[in-house]
């Protein structure tokens, strides 16, 4: 059975980084489908932008997390996600009201999640992310509480260097670097 497992949490925590670490050590990774759209949408010069049409832009991230879990359908060994389905129903519900969550509640990932939390030191702006630090801090606190809320259990990374930081999710997730 495949394992798959979501990094989230604070936007510009290292998330990325740390996906990248663990696909270097021999893993399936899956980028995160945001900076995936804002990309294509800069390319085409299309709307669905976080800071354009954040309703479109989360409705784009959740289909593109439904394709994403349909390509690694079948994996071997775990499989590690830079932000997940449930991510962007929290995006899409807390811009829309509706509610998203329950609607992606039977869509299940590995029942711990890890985030990343507000680390202020490593923020950084750049064109894909050009919302503020006090931003990312409430977005980490609504997918804190949108994992909880969903029975998924919360491991805070910590902060530490990229391969400190991955040792710690392999030893959780108990499997053993494939370098």
């Amino acid at each position: 059975m495949t394992r798959l497992v979501v990094l989230s949490g604070c936007s510009g925590g290292g998330k990325s980084t740390l996906l990248l670490e663990l696909q270097r050590r021999g893993f399936t990774c899956v980028a995160e489908p945001g900076r995936r759209i804002v990309a294509e949408e800069l390319e085409s010069g299309g709307g669905a932008l976080p800071w354009v049409d954040m309703a479109a832009f989360a409705r784009r991230a959740m289909a593109m997390a439904l394709a994403d879990l349909a390509a690694v359908e079948g994996a071997s060994g775990p499989v590690f996600f830079d932000r997940s389905l449930v991510d962007a129903a929290a995006a899409l519900e807390h811009v829309s009201g509706l509610p998203m969550l329950g609607r992606v509640a039977e869509t299940r990932y590995d029942d711990r999640v890890f985030m990343a939390p507000p680390w202020p030191e490593l923020y950084r702006h750049d064109a894909e992310r050009r919302h503020g630090f006090e931003d990312a801090v409430a977005e980490y606190e609504r997918l804190r509480d949108a994992y909880s809320a969903l029975g998924y259990r919360i491991e805070l990374l910590p902060k530490a260097g990229v391969a400190e930081r991955a040792d710690f999710v392999l030893e959780r997730v108990h499997v053993a670097s494939m370098e």
